[in-house]
């Protein structure tokens, strides 16, 4: 592995100025066509932690602003999860398909370097475990690997895992339920996580409806587990327990919030909220929303271990088990203090963070 490798000459690194984050700089190379940005939120409670992203934004300043709320977002969900890191995230501009090529994640891999190891990236939309080998030729800060001394491969299933024991605590809460048997579960998003899910509401005796784009991943879902297939534009209306938004964000926003008919939301994807107020809309419409940072940490926290150079598969699914604990208190007290579970999730991160640091400062 080659971590000494010279910058690019091409390769062109801004920094940019954002008061509500550590660092964030933009990254450019003609040679390859990479046109990314890093964001660096929060490391009081240790190095940052995140994926980078790989999507057609429509512009620069698009995908700005999506790295920069998904870096705030991680670092959220490594506080709720217990993680000794902070947040970051990273998002590379354009078709993944089209100019996706190991150049390039070489090329952004020498990018991560100038971070001097603040952030550690690995996989999310429109990136592979073999992407992410080609950032490791570059770089050692690189987590969700299939090969090296703590790898652990895609950390999908995990996230998936993550999903279950949240929608588990959710049923429990609502319901008084302990069993997934004929539970309707929607699931909006046939991706790694999206289908590794229905793999396990399967086993667990859910009935599914899924809807996605692809159609080989669909006729997948009804061959394996039996699934019903929604429209995307109707999968939110699906007379279902649980909705589980499982693609990009910003599916719930006061245009769609009409539509659904699920009492329980809970689900993998990032940025499920338009913003805070329609988490408030939630609660008033009886609908029991669990926090997308928090049911989904899964991944990250396998992750984490793997970055810890001492990876233990014991360890880290028991503490993926934890997500549905977490929850339940968020939920009780949400319940007790007639408030968006959203709300409580983000004010208990917000102190964690301000005491981390506060004990920065003081040292």
């Amino acid at each position: 592995m080659r971590t000494d490798t010279p910058v690019t000459r091409t390769l062109a690194i801004e920094t940019l100025a954002i008061d509500t984050h550590e660092q964030v700089i933009h990254v450019t190379d003609p040679a390859t066509g990479l046109n990314a940005f890093i964001a660096i939120h929060d490391t009081s409670m240790g190095p940052a932690l995140g994926g980078c992203r790989f999507w057609p934004f429509a512009s620069d300043e698009e995908a700005l602003a999506d790295v920069l709320r998904l870096s705030r977002g991680m670092t959220f969900k490594n506080i709720l999860a217990g993680l000794p890191h902070g947040g970051g995230k990273a998002v590379i501009i354009g078709d993944p398909r089209k100019i996706g090529t190991p150049a390039l994640f070489r090329a952004f891999g020498e990018a991560m370097n100038t971070l001097e190891g603040r952030y550690t990236t690995g996989e999310d939309v429109g990136v592979s475990v073999a992407d992410m080998q080609h950032v490791r030729e570059t770089t050692p800060y690189v987590s969700g690997l299939d090969s090296g001394p703590a790898a652990s491969g895609d950390p999908s299933p995990l996230t998936a895992r993550g999903v279950v024991a949240g929608m588990r605590a959710a049923l429990e809460h609502r319901y008084g339920l302990a069993s997934f048997d004929r539970v309707k579960v929607g699931v909006q998003g046939l991706g790694h996580v999206g289908f590794a899910l229905c793999g396990l509401l399967h086993r667990l005796g859910a009935q599914l409806t899924v809807a996605d784009l692809n159609e080989t991943q669909l006729r997948r879902a009804v061959t394996e587990f039996g699934a019903t297939v929604a429209a995307p534009d109707d999968i939110l209306a699906a007379r279902v327990d649980i909705l589980a938004p499982c693609a990009l964000g910003g599916i719930l926003n006061p245009h769609s919030l009409p539509r659904i008919a699920a009492p329980i939301i809970a689900g993998s994807a990032n940025n499920q909220l338009s913003d805070d107020e329609v988490g408030d809309m939630l609660w008033r419409a009886d609908i029991l929303y669990a926090p997308d940072y928090v049911i989904n940490a899964g991944g990250v926290i396998n992750v984490a271990a793997e970055s810890s150079g001492h990876y233990d598969k014991r360890q880290v699914m028991r503490q993926v088990c934890r997500i549905g604990g977490t929850l339940q208190g968020i939920f009780a007290r949400a319940k007790c203090e007639d408030r968006s579970p959203h709300r409580i999730a983000d004010e208990i991160a917000l102190e964690r963070l301000r005491a981390a640091r506060a004990l920065q400062t003081a040292a």
